[in-house]
């Protein structure tokens, strides 16, 4: 076997081995977010609910199959999130959710023990 078949053969193993450990993967509900529309002006700057606000440097966002949702292709949209802030106060992590979604966690805000039991059911129905 010469060294082309082998690392042929090394690169369909390994993709077939993170396809078989990437169907065991469910999502965990975040902790400590609050739920929020989100309106991307001009990243950094974003609107939370209206009210002005910033992402923070290596913000991460997440839409609803958890792949990483760079700022600047949400500019001009408002979506719903759960949202997460750093130690500075900007907001460092946000997670896209559908309507529906954020219908059934937005009446949870006010607590936070309702608002977990929610994201859990959330993110725990998601594939």
């Amino acid at each position: 076997m010469n060294r082309w078949t082998r690392a042929a053969l090394a690169a369909v193993f390994s993709l077939s081995v993170a396809h078989v450990f990437a169907q065991g993967i469910v999502r965990e509900a975040p902790a400590d977010v609050r739920p929020a529309r989100m309106t991307v002006a001009a990243p950094p700057e974003i609107a939370l609910d209206g009210k002005a606000d910033r992402l923070s440097p290596g913000a991460r966002i997440r839409n609803t199959q958890n792949l990483v949702v760079l700022s600047g292709s949400l500019a001009g949209q408002t979506v719903p999130v759960v949202y997460r802030r750093d130690a500075a106060g900007l907001v460092h992590e946000a997670w896209i959710l559908t309507e529906d979604e954020y219908a059934r966690v937005a009446p949870a805000a006010s607590d936070p023990s309702i608002l977990g039991k929610m994201l859990a059911l959330v993110f725990g129905s998601r594939r």
